[in-house]
């Protein structure tokens, strides 16, 4: 085991607070050790009944005819739904397939039952009958002319028009900046390379659960584990060609996201059996349903070519972006090509990129959704210019680092950021400067980008009479934003963090908030909650000179003490006026809702050692370093595990994950079993490094740190195989069998 003599996680402060920088106790953790906590499969109500649902054994057919008979007549059936009775609507195939089925595991019907088992029995009792026509699995297969199509109705869009060519590419764009054909004639090395990364699954351990009724008053309510409760109310409703205002989403704790629970699968067809029913239908997704009917993350096929002069300087990058969008168009490759070179200052551009779809379920997001990928062919090029150049890894990136003003393809001019001190910290680190030993071992660093997101964002804040608050907010928390947003709401007060008691209320009881997912929360509902403390605070402002009988642009509030600007004798802290409210005019109710665009990106780092069986190819790690620009860290414990927990999920995408299809298209690993993440056992102790580059659109500086530290693992660990045994490598996951047949590829035994 590898021993250090420095402190194995670093936070470098730039500003202390008083709340903000510290590290109280998590709000949600004793519910959820003790098992109080309560998830969407703990909900229960009177008149429950359990739904199952029929998913199609083909990744492509035609249903020529559903017979659901059998089913209903099975005693304790109360409900069957198809295709058919959903209305016309975006998306609805997803939900339930329409004329064909698209994937295995695409949802063809459901049932409601007085019991799961019995709802298990009908649905292997309805009948489907299939034409099964050809299908296509990866992007350059579907993006051929000869290709099947998926969709006869697809036409491809090209640089933001509609054209008349029936393809399975759905999107077309490109992205330019300066004169790439001048870019790479100025560069005196040129290096290029082809990547190809396979669907992987988001990982997370609680399955699909939800709960819905749609009740006689025709309003619905959903009770769902999910990351974005107004994004399934909208969902939801679009889907069953109702008003938004009809549907009512209650968000419980979540077993993990990563974006992978962002949309709707069973929640409309839940209703419709409800509505068929009169009782609440409640599904359960099993884990090969999860595997097989919901979104996991693209693959794709990669090519990169960049060129540099003698110098150093890189002049010019080029990308080809194809991504598979799975069964329906909308995979996130437009944000691969924002991130693709965006570490770099490259004066000539040009990305082009395609949204392709296959025969597997429709893409979702996974936590920077398709910029790891990027990421994976750029950083292992950029190292190999450095090879060519005799240059230092990290001197090579710090000669091309972007800074405030730069001007990027895809993505508007950066502002203020810290792609620099991100790098300075990696060279300054005891783990890059101490000398790696032992055969086949090797070192690989990597950068990578994630631009961050704002978004809509609603909160309220209640004032009790003992001092505390109450926080309400609309975005579940999946990563410590409870915390986050009680300790920034407290710093705002001169509080105590445990005296803001946050909680994530339904769609009715809060203005409309966004999703939580690109990393998002923490700034965006972050602010919200800072306007509705100053808010609160404002109304308090106006009892204070009320209470002292002066006008109340006399009266100041700061660090948790109202005062008299004209009498100093005149203050009083804030529990103290808390207890005063109800005497002078009643309890206090601050609110904000807001629109925030900007949310300034911010940029990860890693060092990666690793070790590779000579005969095997088994890869191990064994030190990995994160240094990752927080801007500014509000609980530096949940910051660290966010670093800590995406480096894990890239190791795992990077040396074994992947979704391993059969000859017939169907999903061979649909288990955790058999996909294989890594266990604490793969990992070693991984040790991190927290930046504070304060971004100027938050009060306190924030950036989103959700997303970044999945970005570069994958590309350090990729660098650190050929550092070891001098192998490029190509395709993803770098699993034992694949670094073999890379090295015999190349010539090594």
């Amino acid at each position: 085991m590898t021993t250090t003599d420095y402190e194995p996680n670093i936070v470098l402060s730039t500003k202390e607070y008083d709340v903000i920088g510290t590290r109280p106790i998590r709000p949600d953790g004793a519910d959820k050790v003790t098992g109080r906590a309560l998830y969407g499969a703990d909900f229960q109500s009177s008149g429950l009944l359990h739904g199952k649902t029929l998913r199609s054994p083909h990744p492509h057919a035609r249903i020529r005819s559903i017979d659901t008979s059998k089913a209903k007549a099975l005693p304790g059936v109360r409900g069957v739904v198809t295709g058919g009775d959903l209305p016309p609507s975006s998306g609805r195939d997803n939900i339930l397939a329409g004329d064909k089925v698209l994937y295995v595991g695409h949802a063809v019907a459901a049932v409601a039952a007085v019991s799961p088992h019995i709802a298990e029995e009908a649905v292997n009792l309805i009948e489907v009958d299939y034409e099964v026509l050809p299908s296509v699995f990866t992007a350059p297969e579907a993006m051929k002319d000869d290709a099947p199509l998926l969709h006869d109705d697809l036409k491809t869009t090209s640089l933001g028009e509609p054209t008349d060519k029936s393809s399975n590419i759905a999107d077309y764009n490109q992205y330019k900046l300066g004169d790439i054909d001048k870019g790479f004639a100025d560069a005196d090395v040129v290096v290029e390379g082809e990547y190809n990364s396979q669907t992987i699954h988001q990982g997370y351990v609680e399955p699909h659960p939800c709960t819905v009724l749609w009740n006689q008053d025709g309003r619905i309510t959903v009770w769902v584990s999910t990351q974005g409760a107004f994004a399934i109310r909208n969902a939801t409703a679009a889907a069953l060609g109702v008003p938004v205002s009809q549907v009512r989403v209650v968000p419980m704790e979540i077993g993990g996201g990563f974006g992978g629970k962002t949309v709707v699968y069973m929640e409309p067809v839940a209703a419709l059996l409800s509505r068929e029913t009169g009782h609440p239908v409640k599904f359960v997704m099993t884990r090969k349903e999860v595997f097989e009917g919901t979104g996991p993350a693209p693959g794709s096929h990669i090519k990169v070519k960049l060129g540099a002069t003698s110098s150093g300087k890189i002049v010019a990058a080029q990308a080809h972006l194809a991504f598979e969008a799975g069964a329906f168009p909308g995979s996130a490759v437009s944000i691969a090509a924002v991130t693709a070179f965006s570490a770099y200052s490259i004066p000539n551009i040009l990305i082009d990129t395609y949204d392709v779809v296959v025969n597997k379920p429709k893409a979702a997001p996974y936590r920077a959704p398709c910029a790891p990928n990027a990421a994976f062919a750029v950083e292992q090029l950029v190292d190999e210019l450095a090879g060519k150049l005799g240059t230092d890894l990290i001197d090579l990136r710090l000669t091309n680092a972007p800074t405030e003003g730069t001007h990027r393809a895809a993505g508007p001019v950066f502002g203020s950021i810290g792609c620099i001190e991100v790098l300075e910290a990696m060279k300054a680190h005891p783990h890059y400067k101490t000398q790696l030993s032992g055969e086949n071992r090797g070192r690989g660093i990597s950068i990578g980008f994630w631009p961050n997101f704002g978004g809509e964002a609603s909160a309220t804040i209640s004032v009790r009479a003992d001092g505390k608050v109450n926080l309400s907010v609309g975005s579940p928390d999946i990563g410590g934003s409870r915390a986050s947003m009680s300790m920034q709401v407290a710093e705002e007060l001169g509080i105590k963090a445990q005296d803001v008691i946050a909680t994530v209320v339904d769609t009715d009881s809060i203005g409309y908030t966004e999703t939580t997912d690109g990393s998002r929360t923490t700034y965006s509902t972050g602010i919200a909650s800072l306007e509705a403390a100053k808010d609160a605070v404002g109304q308090m402002i106006e009892r204070a000179a009320m209470i002292w009988e002066v006008d109340d642009d006399s009266v100041e509030f700061k660090g948790g003490v109202f005062r008299s600007k004209a009498d100093s004798e005149l203050k009083m802290g804030f529990k103290e006026l808390a207890g005063k409210l109800e005497e002078t005019g009643g309890r206090v109710l601050g609110s904000a809702a807001l629109l925030n665009r900007s949310a300034g990106g911010a940029f990860c780092g890693n060092i990666a050692d690793v070790e590779v069986d000579p005969e095997t190819g088994k890869v191990t790690v064994l030190r990995f370093t994160v240094f990752q620009d927080a801007g500014k860290a509000i609980h530096p414990s949940y910051v660290e595990g966010q670093m800590q927990g995406g480096a894990a999920q890239g190791i795992g995408w990077a040396l074994n994950e992947e979704y391993f299809y059969g000859d017939k298209g169907a999903m061979d690993n649909s288990s955790l079993l058999d996909y294989r993440m890594p266990t604490p056992l793969d990992l070693p102790l991984i040790e991190t490094v927290i930046l504070e580059v304060p971004n100027p659109g938050h009060p306190f500086g924030v950036r989103g740190v959700g997303e970044a530290p999945i970005v570069p693992p994958i590309s350090a660990i990729a660098n650190a195989i050929h550092d070891a045994i001098g192998v490029r490598m190509g395709n993803l996951p770098m699993n034992p069998g694949s670094v073999v047949k890379a090295k015999l590829a190349n010539g090594k035994k």
